[in-house]
């Protein structure tokens, strides 16, 4: 006779089965996305395939015997986790709209692009596409602007623009892992619960050492290539100085955002005054810009200059020079420009947390994890597991919920920081995505630069060295933080 309590239903563990299920339907929705949509199913599509296969898990816990409001509770709190992400990828958009108009921006890639040296040319590109996604926190947009121009110069000049494309996506990772502007680096940050500047900081520690490895191979293809003797220009993006007053006084609001960062300011508060700061500098030395990005000549000069700082702020900035290329770098940002980043966020966020608060993927991760030993053992599952969901499931977004949100109280219970995962999380889940053909980022960039994901792999140097770093890290203990372990009963608690 069962001593289940009238009208209560018993929940049942989940079968390995269960498991099964809600993942194949997410890789094969995630994979039909891709395939009928191309690069544009980023844009609803692998968002939609994701919500679907939430609802999918959702059935098996159904069937399970939770109740529906334990369910609905889960998704309530997946998505109150990313709440202080939504606030700050929203001002990362303000930001990246109002300096985009104020001039920051074109000039720290003005500034950049100067560095290029025919002698050097790998290393160059490398240096130039990090310099500018630090400053702008997107690998794509990086790639999509000045990689173009660089890998299209290399043919030019005699050059391999396969290596080039290593090079480019070598920079262009490395800026986007250590800005604080990056959507990948506030949602490394957010999910396992820390600062963003001490997920950075934490970071440099293997980004730094990789880089300098990928910059040492560069140089060395270099001195093998036969180069030009001169590179007047890499794109017509050296055209920047027509449209803005290219002067180091522009970097004022990126002062602003650096003071308030060691001042240790919350990110979203610090990010939407240097955002504010932008528009206003833009006032003073970019009112051309302003009057041009607005274009209504019926509003009064003041108006004028509100309206564009509002519009900035909201949809980001317009350009409309007619150069292709320093249109698609300028023409972005806004709150608005997030929207799609924070709807497949929402969905992997969900989705992980149904398939790691009712037991699902544990069933599939708890032994592995009871051979995991050592702390190396701990990180080379970490490093396995995001890996592989860039390669089954093609999207960076959920190679890095996942493990974030499946490995957390493993790496509490040994005594770990959690900044531990979050590094090692970017490290296999961010920078490995541009690596796999069929997933969304090697699609991007393949198509984008025109060289096979396979063909410029074996050359991005950074992208292989970083989690390899990171692996060396768990294995040695070396920049391992470590606090007080977590007892059994607390472990119990919170599990």
């Amino acid at each position: 006779m069962s001593n289940q309590p009238t009208g209560q239903r018993s929940i049942r563990n989940p079968s390995y089965l269960d498991v099964i299920i809600p993942l194949v339907v997410l890789i094969a929705s995630i994979g039909g996305a891709v395939s009928l949509f191309g690069l544009s199913a980023i844009d609803g599509p692998v968002q939609v395939a994701l919500l679907f296969s939430s609802m999918v898990a959702s059935v098996v816990l159904l069937k399970n015997g939770h109740p529906w409001e334990s369910i609905s509770a889960a998704g309530g709190r997946a998505v109150s986790s990313i709440v202080s992400a939504i606030f700050i990828l929203l001002a990362v958009g303000a930001l990246i709209g109002s300096w985009n108009m104020s001039g920051t921006i074109p000039t720290m890639v003005y500034y950049g692009i100067q560095l290029l040296q025919p002698s050097w040319f790998y290393a160059a590109s490398a240096i130039i596409c990090a310099l500018v996604a630090l400053s702008i926190g997107s690998s794509w947009t990086t790639v999509g602007t000045i990689g173009v121009g660089l890998v299209g110069i290399a043919s030019l000049i005699g050059v391999s623009p396969v290596i080039t494309a290593g090079a480019v996506i070598s920079g262009s990772y490395l800026g986007d892992k250590t800005s604080p502007l990056s959507e990948t680096s506030i949602l490394s940050a957010q999910l396992v619960g820390v600062d963003i500047y001490t997920h950075i900081r934490n970071q440099i520690w293997t980004s730094i050492p990789a880089f300098v490895i990928a910059l040492v191979v560069f140089i060395v293809l270099g001195l093998k290539a036969d180069v030009a003797s001169t590179v007047e220009t890499v794109t017509d993006l050296n055209q920047l100085n027509q449209l803005f007053w290219i002067t180091p006084l522009n970097l004022i609001p990126l002062a602003f955002l650096v003071f308030f960062s060691i001042r240790k300011v919350p990110a979203s508060l610090a990010i939407m005054t240097a955002a504010l700061v932008g528009g206003i500098t833009g006032v003073i030395l970019q009112p051309q810009a302003i009057v041009r990005f607005v274009n209504d000549p019926n509003l009064a000069t003041p108006l004028v200059y509100i309206k564009g700082i509002w519009m900035a702020l909201a949809n980001g900035y317009q350009e409309n020079s007619g150069i292709a290329d320093i249109d698609r770098l300028l023409s972005r940002g806004g709150m608005d420009s997030m929207l799609y980043t924070l709807w497949i966020i929402i969905g992997a966020v969900t989705f992980g947390t149904l398939m790691e608060e009712f037991g699902l993927l544990a069933k599939l991760i708890n032994p592995v994890l009871y051979r995991a030993k050592t702390t190396g053992l701990l990180f080379l599952t970490v490093v396995i597991t995001a890996l592989g969901l860039n390669i089954v499931a093609g999207d960076q977004y959920i190679a890095l919920v996942l493990p974030a949100r499946l490995f957390r109280l493993e790496f509490q219970k040994r005594g770990l920081k959690p900044q531990n995962l979050s590094r090692v999380a970017a490290d296999a889940g961010t920078v490995t995505s541009p690596l796999v053909p069929w997933n969304s980022c090697g699609a991007f960039m393949a198509a984008t630069l025109g060289v096979p994901t396979l063909l410029y792999l074996p050359f991005a140097i950074f992208n292989i060295a970083s989690p390899i770093l990171s692996l060396a890290y768990g294995i040695t203990g070396f920049k391992v933080e470590r606090m007080q372990p977590m007892s059994e009963n607390q472990f119990q608690k919170v599990n």
